[in-house]
């Protein structure tokens, strides 16, 4: 027992500050396994009956749905409660009195939203669908297609982003990137209609804006080039960083398009191209076409 005391001691007293959360408010950082738990549910409430393993009918859905909400509104706003008390943490004030309220606005505009959402999820099935013909129909999708999964927690996550909650729309994406590997930041704008096929190993980075009726393969990447540092060698936030994606493009897989450019309407790009440089709308790029493309204006990739 005299060694686990000391080791104790060495323990708490190499952590610092930055590496251990001492909330100044006596509030718990944010549950993971609840947020999980949360997100299945509003996955049901989206589509229910799919992932609940509940029997519903027509006659009781609007009973069913109500009982959801009730669950998902109680539980998020603790969530995004103590997501509040953690920016109160990290900043110089002590004023968290007013955390609770701002989380209670916060949940019901969420929960306002999730008609909208409903909407967008259900075009990017009917999107799945139309663009996969090895799909047999829309609750197939529905219920086991990964790329779904991941774009459920991905908008659930875009609108709590948009919402200032802090540190739980990342917890959601990255939920769905372990279980899917899908990789999307909550802070990317993504239109109507997406599709991702078979999605293993897509990257959509923080600043990405991508426009309607989009399809994407695996492997793709949507990243950043090497980004610019302050005075100190840290990295500059809050810069736009990443592609713009235009609508009706076509990424095909494993391309990798990187920096703040623009790929333009209707464009298709091919499988395992590289592109930093803006693509005119209507163009079809290949990887056979890439060195001639990238040298047309005298400046390499």
């Amino acid at each position: 027992m005299k060694d686990i005391i000391e080791i104790a001691s060495v323990l708490a007293t190499n952590y610092s500050d930055e590496l251990t959360y001492l909330p100044r408010h006596d509030k718990p950082m944010p549950s993971v396994k609840r947020l999980e738990k949360i997100v299945e549910k509003l996955r049901e409430i989206i589509f229910p009956g799919y992932f609940e393993g509940v029997r519903i009918f027509k006659s009781t859905l609007e009973y069913h749905i109500s009982g959801e909400l009730e669950w998902v509104e109680k539980n998020l706003c603790d969530e995004i409660n103590w997501s509040i008390c953690f920016d109160c943490h990290k900043s110089t004030s002590n004023d968290c009195g007013s955390c609770r309220e701002k989380a209670e606005r916060i949940t019901s505009q969420f929960l306002n939203s999730l008609p909208k959402l409903r909407k967008m999820l259900s075009e990017d099935v009917r999107a799945t669908y139309d663009g996969d013909p090895a799909a047999k129909g829309l609750s197939e999708i529905i219920y086991s297609y990964p790329t779904i999964r991941a774009l459920i927690n991905y908008r659930i996550a875009h609108e709590l982003f948009n919402l200032g909650v802090a540190l739980i729309p990342r917890i959601i994406t990255e939920l769905a990137h372990s279980e899917t590997g899908i990789d999307i930041h909550p802070g990317a704008v993504i239109g109507e209609r997406f599709m991702i096929d078979h999605g293993t190993g897509v990257v959509i980075g923080e600043t990405c804006v991508i426009g309607n009726d989009v399809k994407v393969y695996q492997g793709v990447t949507l990243g950043a080039k090497s980004f610019p540092v302050d005075e100190n060698g840290n990295p500059i936030k809050g810069i736009n960083r990443h592609p713009i994606v235009e609508d009706n493009v076509i990424i095909y897989s494993d391309a990798t398009i990187l920096g703040r450019i623009t790929i333009g309407k209707g464009s298709v790009i091919g499988g395992n191209v590289f592109l930093a440089h803006n693509i005119a709308p209507g163009s079809r790029v290949l990887q056979s076409d890439m060195k001639s493309l990238a040298y047309a204006d005298g400046a390499g990739i």
